[in-house]
């Protein structure tokens, strides 16, 4: 009997020891009741509670965690339904708030999170919905943020994680997409079709103008000659006329078979002229030559020809 009365006392012994002693792991938080009243928070590590008196509450996680947010579907403002579902990542900051305050703290924060979602969405236009996903997580977050802070509990961020509108809605996005890469084509081909349009036409200007410098020039040359051709015209009228002067017929023949000349050409050079009629004055018109060659001859014997001046050279002084 005193064997199983020590046995006994030694079982028990066992018992409230391992009762009274309580171990907490990293990242766990445990609430301590006594008489079923919270009391305290036992933080990681071991700890000791007061047998029969004290018990372990609540065990609480605080590490981050990531609740599922359930696909649902949600009417936007222009009357378009969409599929949505999402995520969200909690943190537990106050172990006695998130255990006492709230019952079953992930199913709370998973509605809160669906309801809030369709408000948000409820209030977007469709086109808003899928261009906008930052600011519907930023209003997302800082509503449930909000909500969640008398809970003990951080929301750190939520995350839209798809968004499906209906099919018909998909394909009218697919050819409005289509269309817009169209139209971004033509506006380029026609970009390109401009630019080589300026191009050519930058191009025919410079060659006109290039061409309009070389007629310049050209008239410039053309006139140049003549000037020159009048001026030893000239010259050779004065020696004619200083010759006349002096009495020389010579040059009185000269000037007549000259005229003559001239007037026999252009009745050979008219094109409708079929037949060429030598004029019976013919041997008067050789007298005329005669008398031409013999003015040429005085003419080179009263002014004998100068050497030609180089191109560039500079003439001597007093010439």
């Amino acid at each position: 009997m005193e064997l199983t009365a020590v046995g006994v006392l030694v079982v028990l012994a066992l018992v409230i020891l391992f009762g009274a002693i309580k171990i907490v792991p990293q990242g766990r938080e445990f609430t301590v009741e006594r008489f079923g009243r919270y009391t305290r928070t036992l933080s990681p590590g071991i700890s000791f509670l007061t047998p029969f008196v004290e018990t372990v509450g609540r065990k609480v996680n605080m590490m981050e965690q990531v609740l599922d947010v359930p696909r649902q579907e949600v009417i936007t403002k222009d009357n378009a339904v969409v599929q949505v579902d999402g995520i969200v990542f909690i943190q537990v900051m106050d172990a006695a708030a998130a255990a006492y305050r709230v019952d079953n703290l992930n199913y709370a924060i998973a509605q809160l999170a669906m309801t809030n979602l369709r408000t948000v969405v409820g209030s977007m236009e469709l086109d808003e919905v899928l261009s906008q996903r930052d600011q519907i997580n930023t209003r997302l977050l800082h509503v449930i943020d909000n909500a969640t802070a008398p809970w003990g509990v951080k929301v750190a961020r939520i995350e839209i994680k798809d968004l499906q509108p209906p099919p018909d809605i998909t394909s009218a996005m697919a050819r409005q997409m289509k269309a817009e890469r169209e139209r971004r084509a033509v506006i380029t081909e026609a970009d390109g079709e401009k630019a080589a349009a300026i191009a050519r036409a930058e191009g025919a200007k410079q060659a006109a103008i290039l061409e309009a410098e070389g007629r310049r020039e050209a008239a410039y040359r053309d006139a140049e000659a003549r000037e020159r051709e009048a001026e030893a015209e000239a010259k050779a009228t004065t020696m004619v006329s200083e010759a006349i002067a002096r009495g020389d017929v010579n040059a009185i023949n000269y000037f007549v078979a000259q005229k003559y000349v001239e007037a026999f050409g252009k009745l050979a050079e008219s094109p409708q002229q079929k037949t060429v009629i030598v004029p019976s004055e013919m041997s008067a018109l050789v007298g005329s030559l005669a008398g031409v060659g013999e003015l040429v001859k005085t003419v080179s014997a009263d002014n004998p020809p100068r050497p030609a001046a180089r191109r560039g050279a500079v003439p001597p002084t007093g010439a």
